[in-house]
């Protein structure tokens, strides 16, 4: 199966010689299912030609903001209505969970309540789950009739959507690891209150549910209804 990858902003450098792009982190959390990759930096303005470039599509997370006034933003929104119209699948990660609320109807805001970073426990169904976070941007309202929830914790009300049966949205992390949190603690942290930080730092040791996730990002790739969480959809660490 075709996978685009739309790649809406780069990591730094110092996590890129470790842990790779964006789109090389995808396939490292994907490996095992019969994908192949075309990558499109749209944040460099570059396009695919179309919906049907490819028969699944993803969008990454991002330093930048959904509502930021940048050039590739409208396009990416244009992108983003057409795969719906087309009932293509869609998956959107962080940046990618926001920018196709934004696209669809809902808002996304620098949320008041600040940062949330490193490993969270959200509730999916009857399930904790246990995923790395970072950002301060969020969905904070919903596109009218057009979204199911179907994650979130005290901190983010919106932190796992569905809207209709082909595109899911999930605002943490799980393509990343320990390594890239100890990049980013490391890197693009200036920002972020200490406190925070010394919490992410204590919790790199710990495991995540990445692996659960991963199968059903990929399901929903290969036309699983985004709006049914998956039978098996189990915890596989503890807190």
């Amino acid at each position: 199966m075709r996978i685009g990858i739309l790649q809406t902003g780069h990591v730094p450098d110092e996590i890129k010689a470790t842990d790779g792009e964006y789109a090389d982190m995808f396939a490292r959390l994907f490996e095992g299912r019969d994908f192949t990759y075309d990558i499109y930096n749209v944040v460099d303005m570059a396009f695919p030609d179309g919906v049907g470039a490819a028969e699944g599509w993803l969008i990454t997370g991002s330093r930048h903001g959904a509502y930021e006034d940048h050039p590739w933003i409208a396009p990416l929104e244009d992108l983003i209505r057409a795969i719906h119209e087309a009932g293509r699948p869609l998956v959107g990660i962080c940046f990618g969970h926001q920018i196709i609320a934004q696209a669809l109807g809902g808002r996304v805001e620098k949320y008041s309540g600040g940062w949330s970073v490193g490993r969270r426990s959200y509730q999916v169904g009857e399930t904790t789950l246990y995923l790395n976070a970072w950002h301060q941007d969020q969905v904070v309202a919903l596109p009218e009739g057009g979204a199911t929830v179907l994650g979130h914790n005290d901190f983010c009300a919106n932190a796992v959507l569905a809207f209709g049966p082909r595109i899911l949205t999930v605002q943490p992390h799980p393509e990343f690891g320990a390594s890239v949190v100890q990049g980013l603690i490391d890197h693009r942290s200036a920002t972020v209150p200490d406190p925070l930080i010394a919490a992410a730092r204590a919790g790199l040791s710990r495991p995540t549910d990445n692996p659960p996730v991963a199968d059903w990002l990929a399901d929903v790739l290969e036309g699983a209804d985004a709006t049914v969480l998956p039978g098996n959809f189990t915890r596989e660490v503890r807190a």
